[in-house]
């Protein structure tokens, strides 16, 4: 069987295009295979933290996150104490539809074939059971050297390779978010009560994303009114100090939700495949990691694959550089995802969540 391509990147949102985008950076032959339309937008955290702002710098395209605030003061509030206020270097928390469309126009111009709108359903294999590229919904194949699924949380790629879950999570968020014009927000507010948080996130065009978390069950008990019930109830509960920051402000957009889902660390790699972004790693939303985990990880993976030694090596490499990273942070936000914290509890979680950052940050600072 010819293989036409290096890689297959299934999977063309943060995770695939910025793996996508190096490897071809790197010489490779890449397709990128995307089910979503360009340009399109996704539920997102949206917060990227230091090691993502980072690694955009470093790649050259931070100055294209155009209409996107810096981010430099973050303000915690507590049911119990006046609002803390910490200065920060430059974050950024830009709509994903301006984001992945950064990134995927960044592996297009690297070199990659682009193609939106597209589903894989399964996987091609050789004589030696060796993954050896996929077959799309309309039957068509395409193959190459190595396949990797940046498919999300459902990953077909993860499914078809039987990719164990090696380690799993019990807490989860669900989460309530819109977005609103005219947010008299200077940075990121972040606010914690017993049972669940809430924030503000000014990100791309004037707007800021609003959101609520809780557990499940609660949510699920409160939108029994209605999402917009449950939305309000939440925040006037968990963010009494920010409704005021809200009165002069304007939806500009439907209510989005996320149900919440256990986190989980997959077997990242095996003969001919490779899992990158939530397809490999999910954690609770709730720490607002999520994308700079899929920036980390696609440069880990690319790294891997066009460096020295045998494939497999590079790829346990890989994957037990992503797990030492993420562990303690994985930890911390099982935690805070629990909502069974007292405030003093929380605030020392959420020093633990700054502290295992720290980690990362080195990682690409070397």
């Amino acid at each position: 069987m010819s293989a036409p391509y290096d890689v297959l990147v299934v999977g063309g949102r943060v995770a695939g295009a910025s793996t996508a985008m190096l490897l071809a950076r790197a010489g490779a032959r890449v397709a990128l295979l995307e089910r979503s339309a360009y340009g399109s937008d996704t539920v997102s955290t949206h917060g990227l933290m230091r090691a993502g702002v980072m690694q955009l710098s470093r790649w050259g395209l931070l100055d294209r996150l155009t209409g996107t605030p810096p981010i430099l003061r973050t303000t915690f509030h507590y049911r119990d104490r006046e609002p803390e206020q910490v200065a920060i270097r430059a974050l950024y928390a830009p709509r994903r539809q301006l984001l992945d469309r950064v990134l995927v126009d960044a592996a297009a111009e690297a070199g990659a074939e682009i193609r939106h709108g597209v589903a894989v359903t399964s996987l091609l294999r050789d004589e030696s059971g060796r993954v050896a590229g996929v077959r799309m919904r309309d039957g068509s194949e395409l193959t190459a050297g190595i396949t990797i699924g940046a498919d999300g949380i459902r990953s077909t790629v993860a499914s078809a390779t039987g990719a164990p879950v090696v380690r799993r999570s019990r807490s989860r968020s669900a989460v309530l978010y819109r977005y609103y014009a005219g947010v008299q927000a200077a940075g990121y507010e972040w606010a914690y009560a017993p049972g669940g948080a809430a924030g503000l996130l000014p990100t791309t065009d004037g707007a800021t994303c609003v959101f609520v978390a809780t557990t499940p069950t609660r949510m699920r008990s409160l939108r029994r009114d209605g999402a917009e019930q449950a939305f309000a109830t939440l925040l006037a509960d968990m963010a009494p100090s920010l409704t005021d920051l809200l009165i002069p402000a304007t939806p500009v957009d439907r209510m989005h939700g996320w149900a919440g889902a256990a986190g989980f660390f997959r077997q990242a790699w095996g003969p001919g495949w490779a899992l990158v972004g939530d397809a490999g790693y999910y954690k609770d939303p709730i720490t607002t990691h999520g994308m700079t985990d899929a920036l980390r990880d696609a440069e880990l993976l690319s790294d891997a694959l066009t460096g020295p030694g045998p494939e497999s090596a590079a790829l346990a490499k890989y994957q037990a550089t992503r797990d030492e990273l993420s562990s303690a942070l994985f930890e911390v936000t099982e935690s805070v995802a629990s909502y069974t914290w007292t405030l003093d509890e929380v605030r020392v979680l959420l020093r633990k969540v700054s502290s295992a950052m720290k980690a990362e940050v080195t990682q690409f600072s070397l």
